[in-house]
Order: structure tokens, then sequence, then C-alpha cells
């Protein structure tokens, strides 16, 4: 069996032990640890594994190094003249020195709000209602200067500051959308409007392009009917002049040159005129040509 003085040793080394393993810590990447020994400041303490003398140094603060957001509620606010609305702001800070963070103010979350409030108020009530709407990057520039001045001795970097609303009054509001309703409508008149002009120049040159393609059409029409008579006509003197030709070829006499004469006379006869005026040569051969004939006929009668 153990002897008492074996277990009371035994006792004490687990003991220092478990109290050595408590206080060893590890501090995290983006951390910092602010360690005090017997109530004063003692070091900052960056990434790693570290160990804390017991019942003598202790952790005070744990504070990260990341960059972090603010979203504060929506502050009153009057402008040059007079009109109250609501401005909501966000802030993107950033912990630079984790001990000016501990023992600079006292809370500084709550110090960052009411000082990013009172920075608000005071740029706002220099801006009239207009420019105060339409000068949202000029009064975040402002502010962020501002807050990152006044923040410096707390061991805190502002890095951005942003309006995210401005609401003014109700009839404000109503004014606003009006005009932005009437915006809307102008501009969309003013989209029917070129669209109905382009259509139409579109639709004019489509009129003027078939007027054309018409107009081509008319002329080739043409172009290829006169070409088509101006064939007839060669084709028609090129027959009477082969005609002419052979007949100047047979050498013909007198009497088959008035043959062909009473030939043509016959078809004109054969026309619309009432009245044919027949040279005399002609009318003796067609005289011989109709006893000719009365004789064919008699001879035709006696057999």
């Amino acid at each position: 069996m153990p002897s008492p003085g074996f277990i009371i040793i035994a006792v004490v080394v687990v003991l220092v032990l478990i109290v050595a393993v408590s206080n060893i810590y590890v501090v995290q990447q983006s951390k910092a640890y602010v360690v005090e020994r017997l109530g004063k400041f003692q070091a900052v303490v960056g990434v790693g594994i570290h160990l804390k003398i017991p019942f003598v140094d202790r952790i005070v603060k744990k504070v990260s190094l990341k960059e972090q957001v603010a979203d504060f509620d929506p502050q009153p606010v009057i402008t040059k003249d007079n009109v109250t609305m609501q401005i909501d702001t966000v802030i993107y800070f950033q912990i630079t020195d984790p001990k000016l963070y501990t023992y600079g103010v006292e809370y500084p979350m709550s110090a960052i709000e009411n000082l990013t409030a009172t920075t608000l108020r005071n740029i706002i009530g220099e801006m009239e209602l207009d420019q105060s709407l339409t000068s949202r990057d000029i009064i975040n520039a402002k502010m962020r200067a501002i807050l990152d001045e006044a923040t410096d001795p707390w061991g805190i970097k502002v890095n951005r500051v942003e309006l995210k609303n401005i609401l003014p009054p109700r009839e404000i509001q109503n004014a606003m959308e009006k005009q932005m309703k009437a915006e809307r409508e102008r501009r969309e008149s003013i989209l029917q409007a070129e669209g109905q002009k382009a259509s139409q120049i579109l639709v004019a040159e489509g009129e003027r392009e078939s007027a054309i393609l018409r107009a081509d059409a008319a002329k080739q029409a043409r172009i290829m009917a006169a070409e088509a008579e101006a064939t007839a006509i060669r084709e028609v003197q090129q027959a009477l002049a082969d005609s002419m030709r052979m007949l100047n070829e047979a050498a013909p006499n007198d009497q088959v040159i008035k043959l062909k004469a009473l030939e043509a006379m016959q078809k004109v006869a054969d026309g619309k005129a009432t009245k044919i005026i027949i040279p005399s040569e002609i009318q003796g051969l067609a005289g011989l040509a109709s006893s000719a004939q009365a004789l064919l006929g008699n001879d035709k009668a006696a057999e």
C-alpha cells in the first residue's frame, strides 16, 4: 500500500500539470490577445502558442484584426433648408492597435456610433435637401476622413463609410416618385418616337428600293421588246433582200414582174382600202388574165 507521502506528492504533481496545461493558450490567425500582469499591461500576444504565469498573468481582451462592419440604426438629421430625414450608415473599420483599443475608450462601438451620428448631422446640416440627395459620395468621403482621425487614438482605422439609405419625409418622397414616373414616361415616349421614326425610315427605304426595282424591270422589258422588234425587222428585211436577190438571179422578164405586181395589188385589195388605183400596165395584164380564165372556163364546159 502506498505511503501517505507518495500520495501527497502525486496529488501535487497532478495539480501542477493541470495548472500548467490550463495556462497554455494558442492565439489564432488574425487575432491578438492583450495580457496584463498583476493588473498592469504586459504585452500584446500574437499568433502562436504561449504560456502565462498562473495567478499572475491575465488575458484582458481578445481582439480581432479583421476588417469589421458596423451597421447603425437610422439617425434623424436636419438639412440646411429645415427638412428632416432619416439616414442609416454603414462603417467598415479595422483595429490596428489592440492596446489602444483596449485602454483608449470604454465602449468603442458605442463611441463610434455616437461619433458617426454627430458627424452626419454636422455635414448634412450644411447642405440643402437636393444637394444632400445628390452628394452621397462627397458625404461618404467627409465622414470617413473625420471618423478616421477621431478614432485614431482608439487604435481604430476607418476604411470606408457608406450612407445605406436616405429617407426624406413622405410628402417629398411622393413628389420624387411622381417626378421619377414623369421622367420614365418621357423616356418611354422618346423611345417610342425613335422606334416609329426608324420604322418609317425602313418602310420608306423599302418602298424606294421597290420602286427602283420596278423601274429597272420595266426598263429591261422595254429594252427586250425593242431588241425583239429590231430583230424581227432585220429578219423581214433580210427575207426581202434574199427574195430580191433570188428574183434578180432568175432574170425575170416584164411579164413576171407585172404578175408579181398584180399579186401585190390583190393583197392590197383584200385590205380595208375603198379605192385602189391600178397602173395601166397592170390593167392590161389583168384583162389578159380574165380572157384566159374565160377561155379555160368555156373549154371545161364543152368537155
